[in-house]
């Protein structure tokens, strides 16, 4: 008897593509014979969660918060997430520091696992990227007065990748390892 196929939706909610790309590195780690569906929280009212077996979330913060759209699907679907294997990673910039860079001592995630009271089987925290080229003038000024505050990269002439891609590998691993416990 083989292995059953699992049915993965991921669910990224990005401001500049860089859960984007976190999402899309880990469903390379998940089983080749899954099927696995890559979707903009933005658009996925044209998919029923109910089709999947499996569903991972990513988000991102921006200035303190993850988006209003995250915490509306979490709060319509958190039933359907309870019934099913789920699992959710956060990526800020404040996961760039070793005291802050797990689900446990992550103040983002803390704070958004108790405002949904949802317990995903599994649960990460990635950096993400500081993109100075990419942000509109009001933005890079921003930006930079928060990293300044938080002893972070000021130079607006470079971008910084903090993601520590291996534990993003082993986070996809854990994902495969909940199918067959």
């Amino acid at each position: 008897m083989g292995l059953k196929i699992m049915k993965t939706l991921i669910i990224f909610s990005t401001v500049d593509n860089h859960t984007k790309k976190i999402s899309d590195y880990i469903s390379r780690f998940l089983d080749s014979k899954d099927d696995i569906d890559l979707v903009d929280l933005e658009v996925i009212n044209k998919y029923n969660i109910n089709d999947y077996n499996r569903i991972i979330i990513g988000a991102s913060i921006r200035y303190g918060k993850f988006r209003k759209s995250l915490y509306e699907f979490i709060s319509k679907n958190k039933i359907h997430l309870d019934k099913k294997i789920s699992c959710f990673f956060g990526v800020n910039l404040v996961a760039r520091k070793k005291e802050k860079n797990t689900p446990e001592t992550n103040p983002y995630i803390i704070k958004f696992l108790k405002k949904t009271k949802w317990q995903p089987n599994l649960v990460g925290v990635f950096a993400g990227s500081l993109e100075y080229s990419k942000y509109k003038i009001s933005d890079k000024f921003i930006i930079k007065f928060i990293m300044w505050i938080t002893d972070g990269p000021t130079d607006t002439s470079k971008d910084y990748e903090f993601t520590n891609w291996e534990d993003v590998k082993n986070f996809s691993k854990k994902i495969c390892e909940i199918n067959h416990s």
